[in-house]
């Protein structure tokens, strides 16, 4: 096929122009962009899905964003280069302990009242975009400091996202020095490793804790997530603000059948279910939970 054969036409050493998108390929990728993961592509975001794919054209030595487009779709593509070209142009952002009213919200209201209902049992919770890892762990460490304070309490951690690149990075659980600065400092000396080599500037989550989180790749848009079990706890944080309208009640209408009766689910603070027809009641600024 042409496209595919184009991906050898480049020698080594040899330095291409930069490829322009224009609007006819931008629009093929958007509406496929919004068809395979829900996320919106306006016209605005043209500059920005160019710079980022130019990379994977130089990758892959092909010369224009047709070429590309083209390879994309064809069945070699889908197979080869999907995954690659979503990791280019899904958006990763998150910090530690971000926006920290959530988590005392957790362990001051919704830890205690779920431990006296499910005495022994293991509370689910689901890191949903998660990202590099950060909200995981950060959940890893509060629950953990719970855990403490009431003996027989437990609980698993699944983290996804669409991205198999932030995913990887998650798994290794390496950060900077500064990614880690808004941890508490009582937790930087219980949780997280530092590197032999002090000027390296890196630290690593303790394996207790990364023990406790399981990360594996999955889209938004897949009808039952490919999971069975209902969740005691969702955190679905700064995703939904990336989908329209329509897309984010089918996928809060998803995230109510993975729920069981009485879970809770912490949205961004950005993020409001207002106007959306989803079975979940407000219980606290940005967090909603199901009917028990």
């Amino acid at each position: 096929m042409q496209a595919a054969r184009a991906v050898n036409m480049v020698e080594p050493g040899v330095i291409e122009h930069s490829a322009a998108l224009s609007a006819r390929d931008f629009g093929r990728l958007s509406r496929f962009i919004y068809d395979t993961c829900g996320i919106k592509m306006p016209d605005v975001k043209k500059t920005m899905l160019e710079a980022r794919l130019q990379k994977r054209l130089r990758t892959l030595g092909i010369h224009s964003f047709t070429e590309y487009c083209d390879f994309l779709f064809s069945p070699e593509g889908m197979e080869k280069e999907l995954v690659q070209m979503l990791d280019m142009v899904t958006t990763n952002k998150t910090d530690f302990f971000r926006e920290p009213d959530h988590f005392h919200y957790l362990t001051q209201t919704v830890l205690p009242e779920w431990v006296k209902r499910h005495p022994g049992l293991t509370l689910s919770i689901w890191s949903a975009g998660c990202s590099s890892g950060e909200e995981p762990y950060t959940l890893c460490m509060v629950l953990s400091e719970f855990a403490l304070r009431n003996p027989g309490f437990d609980f698993r951690i699944l983290a996804t996202d669409i991205s198999t690149r932030v995913l990887e990075k998650a798994k290794t659980a390496i950060y900077t020095e500064s990614q880690v600065e808004p941890v508490p400092m009582d937790l930087k000396k219980k949780y997280l490793l530092r590197s032999k080599d002090r000027s390296s500037g890196i630290v690593r989550i303790v394996p207790e804790l990364r023990e406790k989180v399981r990360f594996r790749r999955l889209n938004f848009m897949d009808d039952d997530f490919g999971m069975r079990e209902q969740l005691d706890i969702i955190f679905c944080r700064n995703v939904i603000i990336y989908f329209d309208r329509p897309t984010q009640e089918k996928l809060l209408q998803r995230f109510h059948r993975q729920m069981k009766p009485g879970a809770f689910i912490f949205m961004g603070h950005s993020e409001t279910l207002s106007g959306l027809d989803v079975p979940l009641a407000s219980v606290y600024p940005t967090v909603y939970r199901r009917p028990k």
